[in-house]
């Protein structure tokens, strides 16, 4: 008598723990269900975009060389706005100042001169140059490919070039670029021959809020 009272309780608190796994299975398995479908549903948080100013120290520096020398130069960034999107480079436009060229060897005033002439720059027509970001590509943490449009002397020229960002978040921006350019390309002809082809360029930009 006894040891069938106790059978029938167990009998009776088994299928209880039955009921209560079941709702406990049912409860995980909804759980998860829904987990994997808010996984899948896209959000509207883009990141944050903001457009900084070109600090006064951005500055493009050159280097053109001939047969047994070379002499570097300077043109100050007049004015520009870069875009930043999710702490990222993502755009920018900006003036350069091509009547102030400077050289800053002790080749001096005269050799300014001469840029300023038709020969190089053509200073006098065409005071200024612009380049216009076009694309951004991220190759890493810190390193991005830029593609751009430069105009100079009146011509657009498609750009394209590495870029290393120091620094990039919504109060401001330090990025430099090395790279060569073909001063063919840039409608220099002069001293074919003599003078390189190759425009070595080094681009430091500071933009802030």
């Amino acid at each position: 008598m006894y040891v069938g009272t106790c059978k029938l309780i167990y009998l009776i608190i088994k299928q209880k723990n039955k009921k209560v796994m079941k709702k406990v299975f049912v409860a995980i398995a909804t759980s998860l269900v829904l987990t994997g479908v808010y996984s899948f549903v896209p959000t509207n948080n883009n990141g944050e975009t903001v457009t900084l100013s070109v600090d006064g120290k951005s500055k493009v520096d050159f280097v053109g060389s001939k047969k047994g020398d070379f002499h570097p130069g300077t043109f100050a960034v007049k004015s520009g706005s870069v875009t930043i999107h999710d702490g990222k480079l993502a755009g920018g436009k900006f003036v350069i100042d091509v009547a102030n060229v400077r050289v800053t060897d002790g080749a001096g005033v005269k050799l300014e001169g001469h840029l300023k002439s038709p020969d190089f720059f053509d200073a006098a027509k065409y005071p200024e140059a612009t380049f216009e970001i076009t694309g951004v590509s991220y190759l890493s943490t810190n390193t991005a490919e830029v593609a751009g449009t430069f105009n100079f002397k009146g011509n657009n020229i498609p750009l394209k070039f590495p870029v290393y960002i120091r620094t990039a978040d919504a109060n401001g921006i330090f990025a430099q670029a090395f790279f060569a350019v073909d001063k063919n390309l840039l409608g220099i002809t002069y001293g074919k021959g003599n003078l390189s082809d190759d425009i070595q360029i080094s681009i430091h930009l500071y933009a802030k809020k």
